[in-house]
């Protein structure tokens, strides 16, 4: 329907502009009687009329279309930046009206609409590239020298890292200030996995829930969900790097693969793994050490222990204290790919020399 009327619409207007511009051309003033002017003032009347009916579609229902999906799929934040980039470019190219139209000749008469639709167009793109940044100036400005110093400490949060739930504990502690900021896509996807039918996912999803009710319950550091969606960006890592190289700043997570790939985009990363591998306790040869004897070892009368960080200990002849505390001492510590680990001995229990073994010839 509305194609049909935008297609008469063009065939009129078609009509009306090839008519006048023929009469103009061939300065006909008279349609009456017919002549040769005249049949052809009305061939290209008729001529425009079909490019209208032809072409109405193409320069009126498919570009409002166009812009309309644009639109759609945009971030509130884009439409709002380059609304008010337009509006700042316009306003400059009224204030140049008056000097421009001082220009000699014709350039005068068209160089100050030249001038506002190009300071309109620029103002647009760089509201919607600089949105964000506008946005948290203009936070800043009504929160204070109180906001502007803690925007100065803002981290994004990864999945993985609200999972873990150790943030919590790090944000209670007072070691990371600021604002922790939580994009929409990435509540959506803890949403997602609260909502899974898998179990594991479900319970994941509905811990890291919880562990942001936490944090904006105990008020340590603020939470600011925001709705920045980085368009091109497919995938919640991928969003997030582009989100952290826009806004500069970095990404807290514990996800390996998510830490390269950041890194790799220049895009600075607070890794949970390494604050607790920093932080871990240093334990030395010779050093007595209070554990409880968890469970067995592999080889005969070894007991395993682990350390509030998850470090193994290894007990030897250690099997008998299975289930109670004990206090060993530690031989040796090995390094590996997947972290420490501690040889150690109950005190008192020094290792039995070894005999020199005697092969017969």
């Amino acid at each position: 329907m509305l194609l049909s009327f935008v297609r008469w619409v063009g065939a009129i207007v078609g009509f009306f502009f090839g008519f006048f511009l023929g009469a103009q051309l061939l300065e006909v003033t008279e349609v009456s009687p017919p002549s040769n002017k005249v049949i052809v003032v009305f061939l290209l009347a008729i001529a425009c009329s079909i490019i209208g009916w032809l072409g109405a579609p193409y320069v009126t229902v498919q570009p409002g279309r166009a812009i309309a999906a644009r639109i759609r799929d945009s971030a509130f934040g884009d439409l709002v930046g380059g609304s008010a980039g337009a509006a700042v470019g316009l306003v400059l190219g009224v204030l140049l009206t008056l000097p421009l139209s001082l220009l000699p000749g014709q350039l005068g008469e068209f160089a100050p609409l030249i001038a506002a639709v190009a300071l309109g167009l620029l103002g647009a793109g760089a509201g919607i590239s600089k949105h964000t940044d506008l946005a948290n100036a203009v936070r800043d400005v009504r929160a204070g020298p109180r906001r502007v110093r803690a925007a100065e400490q803002r981290v994004l949060l990864d999945t993985s890292v609200i999972i873990d739930g150790r943030v919590a504990d790090v944000a209670k502690a007072g070691f990371v200030t600021g604002t922790l900021l939580l994009p929409r896509f990435i509540l959506a996807e803890l949403q997602l996995f609260a909502d899974s039918s898998d179990p594991s996912r479900r319970e994941r999803g509905r811990r890291g829930l919880e562990m942001l009710s936490r944090m904006q319950r105990e008020a340590a550091v603020r939470v600011e969900v925001i709705d920045d969606d980085p368009p091109g960006a497919i995938g919640a890592d991928a969003k997030l790097v582009a989100l952290g190289r826009a806004l500069n700043v970095p990404v807290m997570t514990n996800d390996y693969g998510l830490n390269r790939v950041a890194e790799l985009q220049g895009v600075r990363v607070l890794n949970v793994n390494d604050l607790a591998k920093a932080v871990r306790p240093v334990v030395l040869p010779g050093e007595d050490i209070a554990i409880r004897v968890t469970q067995e070892g592999k080889e005969a009368g070894q007991g395993v222990a682990y350390l509030e960080d998850g470090t193994m200990i290894v007990i030897e002849n250690g099997a008998r204290y299975l289930g109670s505390e004990t206090t060993v001492t530690v031989m040796r510590v090995l390094q590996t790919v997947g972290g420490r680990m501690i040889f150690a001995q109950p005190k008192g229990e020094a290792e039995a020399p070894r005999r020199p073994r005697i092969v017969a010839r």
